[in-house]
């Protein structure tokens, strides 16, 4: 088929499409909707993988954390069972700090509370505030930074000094007028501090705000925050990536050694790679893949369906017009190929509607979450395969039909 009847087919099935317009209309929602279902959904997924990598690889691919417990995941009805062991102390931690020779910068924090109020003056934050303790290494092994200000000095973290970091979500909400926050004393809960720095803004996702955090000297923590058994956290930035296995191996030996753990049996803590989390929350998303390519399938069945049975309607509406065609000459090619074409259009037009919804969809549910705006080009080019393999599904018979149809019977047709 050349250049010019390619065209010609086209054209003759556009004039075919707007002479049945409703109908036409019907079926290209059809396919838009099965192909925004999985475009859409896919291109979600897409979204959740880019946040997850990005937010927890913002440490470092080069970054493990050392706990007295294993991670906690539910999603769907799907748990893995969490492992708990006896809290790492605080001599614990430090001895390990102290005695870890590998060339990596290692810090120890802990969790006060997620539930503390901020205050200056009048004004004061809602009571959903984190409050971490932490060493003069945390900045640098969490990946945050600091915006205004200085970190922390060891003297300070020794002597649980009353000095605090803020995020800036906290900073924009106790100082209202624009104060510089550097220097002002605020209320963390029934204690006083001494605010020496202003982090650096990373924004929002899925529910979460780093920038609500608060950050004060590990001692400080034991006297304003204490509670029964309170385990600390140990974060380790290895100083070359290709080091990660080694440095791992040689903390989990030295760890093992300062809690006594007896040779032979497992160990009483988590190691858990930062980048581990995104591939553990990934894995499970793989599901919601699954699922949505099945829904999007289903819908795209159902167009195919109709797409057919709009070619089979054309078909008997057209007989005369066929019979015309081959009485001047037409081949069965040239018939078959006619209407292929005008459900190959109908198809495309269908899956470019459902390729641009699924998009906006998809980066709608992206946006909520605080991920990147997400082009999915390799699923563009699949809802176009798609939606070209369902219109020559649904063309081929109606095609063949109208090609094989008598031209002296279709001049008869009324």
């Amino acid at each position: 088929m050349n250049k010019t009847l390619v065209f010609e087919n086209i054209k003759v099935s556009i004039d075919s499409i707007r002479s049945h317009l409703l109908r036409s209309i019907l079926t290209i929602l059809i396919i838009a909707f099965g192909i925004m279902a999985l475009v859409g959904i896919l291109t979600a997924t897409d979204s959740i993988k880019f946040f997850l990598t990005t937010n927890f690889s913002m440490m470092g691919s080069n970054t493990f954390t050392i706990r007295n417990r294993s991670l906690n995941v539910h999603i769907g009805n799907h748990q893995n069972k969490q492992r708990r062991f006896e809290p790492i102390t605080l001599d614990q931690a430090w001895e390990f700090k102290e005695r870890f020779s590998f060339p990596a910068y290692t810090s120890v924090y802990t969790y006060a509370t997620g539930i503390a109020t901020v205050k200056f003056e009048s004004n004061k934050t809602n009571p959903n505030t984190r409050v971490i303790g932490v060493d003069e290494n945390y900045i640098i092994t969490s990946g945050d930074e600091i915006a205004n200000g200085r970190n922390f000095t060891p003297d300070e973290i020794n002597f649980g000094s009353s000095v605090a970091i803020i995020g800036p979500e906290i900073a924009k909400s106790i100082f209202k007028n624009k104060e510089d926050p550097v220097g002002r004393i605020i209320s963390i809960g029934s204690g006083k501090y001494r605010v020496v720095g202003v982090l650096k803004e990373k924004g929002s996702s899925m529910g979460f705000s780093g920038d609500r955090s608060c950050f004060v000297p590990l001692n400080n923590v034991r006297v304003y925050f204490p509670r029964p058994n309170m385990s600390y956290n140990i974060s380790v930035m290895v100083n070359n990536q290709e080091q990660m296995e080694a440095g791992v191996g040689e903390a989990t030996g030295l760890l093992r050694s300062i809690r006594q753990v007896p040779v032979g049996l497992d160990e009483s803590f988590e190691i858990t790679k930062s980048d581990e989390i995104a591939k553990m929350l990934i894995d499970n998303i793989r599901y919601v893949t699954i699922a949505a390519t099945f829904i999007g399938l289903i819908t795209l069945m159902g167009a195919a369906i109709g797409l057919m049975n709009i070619m089979l309607v054309s078909v008997t509406e057209r007989t005369r017009e066929i019979g015309i065609r081959k009485a001047i000459g037409a081949t069965k090619r040239l018939i078959r190929n006619q209407f292929l074409v005008e459900a190959i259009v109908i198809g495309q037009l269908g899956g470019a509607l459902g390729i641009v919804l699924g998009i906006l969809i998809g980066n709608v549910i992206s946006l909520a979450i605080g991920s990147a705006f997400i082009i999915p080009w390799m699923w563009i080019i699949l809802g176009v395969v798609v939606c070209f393999a369902v219109a020559m599904i649904s063309g081929i018979y109606p095609s063949q039909k109208a090609a094989n149809l008598d031209p002296i019977e279709s001049l008869r047709y009324e």
